[in-house]
């Protein structure tokens, strides 16, 4: 488990100390992209996730803090990274915790050294930008099956 810290903020990899109900709240509520998911549903993706990453106000290892965001990845920590489910709650957005979390996830973590990560966005394009995301290069290569 890894753990950083910046002005009164933590980053952990640590799933214990993930608080699920937050989670489930903001992907079930606020997200456009998993509205109405089931909490069992969002446990068994972190579950089943290979990395996710907390964003706490305060320490979470010191047992003061209260969860503000979140990403997950699923990968092989080698050659592909799929980057999902990335969020800060609105009322911290504007401080540069987004930017922050996501500089963490791609210079910093395990994940620094994989070959290819891929994400979905339909708003957030400047924010991977900065960070060396961009379209598809061959986008015709790739398949998709939806149920």
């Amino acid at each position: 488990m890894s753990s950083w810290e910046k002005a009164g903020f933590t980053i952990s990899t640590d799933k214990q100390y993930l608080d699920t109900d937050v989670i489930h709240h903001f992907l079930s509520v606020d997200s456009y992209w998993a509205k109405g998911i089931t909490i069992e549903k969002v446990k068994k993706s972190i579950e089943k996730s290979s990395i996710c990453f907390g964003m706490y106000e305060g320490d979470p290892a010191k047992g003061d803090a209260k969860q503000i965001g979140f990403v997950r990845a699923v990968t092989d920590f080698v050659r592909f990274a799929w980057i999902m489910d990335v969020f800060v709650l609105p009322e911290y957005r504007g401080r540069g915790l987004s930017k922050w979390m996501v500089e963490t996830m791609v210079e910093q973590s395990e994940l620094k050294d994989v070959r290819k990560m891929m994400l979905c966005t339909f708003d957030a394009h400047g924010l991977y930008e900065q960070y060396g995301f961009q379209t598809l290069d061959d986008p015709e290569i790739f398949m998709q099956r939806k149920i």
